[in-house]
């Protein structure tokens, strides 16, 4: 197997283009190369100056490469695609400036993550599903016509692509060619999937990956008590690989066993995070994946 590792700006506590609780970016970037890290993803749009020459530099003055970076936008809101088309636009050619690959595509939230409120129905009927899919298509024709980056559709808590069974209509419902997958071993578990056994069955179509765990006395507390999902960020839900729910040898053996070649982001949601807690975290956690021959 051939695994491109790197990281991202959430592993730092970043989930914002700007917010006076998260590292500075050249801090991120010193740090990322600390834990020992090529690859990285770019985080929120904003977050890193949209100055492709000048992150560019940076990254050069670092020795890092782009792996790819995401948009998070409503995909099933009839008005929607104006909002969807910004941001494709935005971060697509920030992407593809600095060779980046990978487009990730995420549904907007149904809830507001800090206090669950419901944004909208849990899950969708009929035509708010189609629009979803007709959209993911048009996501992927643009990002592949336009910057050459492949799309990769990331299933998400609190979301509407969340569950096994509708990350699996979703495969069914689009065009292999055009449509992969970016399996978050994190939000796979925490909602009640096994990322090895999804991973060994749709691997043909899984072209990324985010790898995270998830605490799972956390995830009982959570989910028995309703807690928001970015207030169960910030008392741990998702915590170190090695001690997490998620069995990274089996994993380890899943991607040998489909000789995987291919990019995995390490993620570990933390916002937010006090600026000493990401250095330590990232480098014990680029460690224990080392030693269990992960990257």
């Amino acid at each position: 197997m051939n695994v491109r590792i790197g990281t991202g700006p959430d592993s730092w506590g970043v989930w914002f283009a700007d917010d006076p609780k998260q590292i500075p970016w050249k801090t991120y970037l010193d740090e990322v190369v600390s834990a020992g890290y090529t690859w990285t993803e770019l985080g929120p749009y904003g977050y890193l100056p949209p100055d492709a020459g000048l992150i560019r530099t940076q990254f050069g003055d670092r020795g890092l490469k782009l792996s790819g970076s995401f948009i998070m936008t409503n995909l099933e809101k009839p008005d929607g695609w104006p909002e969807v088309e910004r941001q494709l636009v935005e971060t697509g050619e920030m992407i593809a400036h600095l060779g980046g690959r990978y487009l990730v595509l995420i549904d907007e939230t149904y809830s507001d993550l800090f206090t669950g409120k419901l944004r909208g129905p849990r899950e969708l009927d009929d035509s708010a599903w189609k629009r979803l899919v007709k959209n993911t298509h048009k996501v992927a024709r643009i990002a592949k016509e336009r910057f050459q980056l492949d799309l990769v559709f990331h299933p998400h808590a609190d979301t509407h692509v969340e569950y096994e069974p509708q990350i699996e209509k979703l495969l069914e419902d689009t065009d292999p060619s055009l449509v992969s997958l970016c399996l978050d071993t994190g939000h796979h578990a925490y909602r009640g999937g096994d990322p090895v056994r999804f991973f060994l069955r749709h691997h043909k179509r899984i072209r990324y990956l985010h790898l995270k765990s998830v605490d799972s006395v956390m995830q009982k507390k959570v989910e028995n008590e309703g807690i928001p999902f970015a207030v169960a960020v910030g008392m741990d839900l998702f915590c170190e690989p090695s001690v997490g729910v998620v069995d990274f040898p089996a994993f380890r053996d899943a991607l040998e066993k489909v000789n995987y070649d291919g990019w995995a982001t390490v993620e570990q949601d933390m916002y937010p995070a006090p600026f000493s807690k990401p250095l330590p975290i990232a480098l014990r956690t680029r460690g224990y994946l080392q030693s269990i021959g992960i990257g």
